[in-house]
């Protein structure tokens, strides 16, 4: 699970899913505020937009960074 600010005095409970702002998620995947406009933009990371930012479903950063796991076999 990946962790980010507490949202504290808010009405959800631990285990229903966070939204996390494009800080966050750029912080989950060790990439650029850009990077993560350009995958929600494409539609490859759903986004919920509110007011003029955007918020991610932790969920769905899980959902698409293990879309992107790769197996390697040995030699």
């Amino acid at each position: 699970m990946i962790r980010g600010r507490a949202f504290q005095g808010t009405w959800r409970d631990g285990d229903e899913d966070q939204l996390l702002t494009v800080g966050e998620v750029c912080d989950a995947m060790r990439v650029s505020n850009m990077t993560v406009y350009r995958l929600i933009k494409s539609g490859e990371l759903p986004a919920i937009r509110l007011g003029k930012t955007y918020r991610v479903l932790e969920s769905e950063v899980e959902r698409y960074l293990s879309g992107l796991l790769v197996m390697v076999e040995g030699e």
